[in-house]
């Protein structure tokens, strides 16, 4: 069974760093294209950071300059850097992934969130 498995969430002070993991279970199954989202109180779901499997990375405007998407293919994990956060950027943080298990492609799974908090 395909599972991403997040971590490395929790509470920082603003201008403090975090990184998040998102690991793919199961040494079958490697990541292709995957993303990070985030769900802050009362917003809808939005796209952070992403990459593809040929590892270009797009960010959105919020973020750009702070947070680093990346990808470690060996240990088949997503990375997500996050500098200089601020207050705004507590939200639950979701990894999105598309997988491959050989010639089987296992695509939009989603890890279970983690909680970032950013104090003033």
């Amino acid at each position: 069974q395909v599972q991403l498995v997040e971590s490395g969430g929790g509470l920082v002070q603003a201008g403090g760093s975090l990184r998040l993991s998102c690991a793919a279970s199961g040494s079958t199954f490697s990541i292709t294209a995957a993303g990070w989202y985030r769900e802050g109180p009362g917003n809808r779901r939005e796209l952070v950071a992403g990459i593809t499997s040929a590892g270009s990375t797009n960010y959105d405007d919020s973020v750009k300059g702070r947070f680093t998407i990346s990808r470690d293919n060996a240990k088949n994990t997503v990375y997500l850097e996050m500098n200089s956060l601020k207050p705004e950027d507590t939200a639950v943080y979701y990894c999105n992934a598309d997988l491959r298990s050989g010639s089987i492609a296992y695509n939009d799974y989603w890890g279970q969130g983690t909680q970032v908090t950013v104090s003033s």
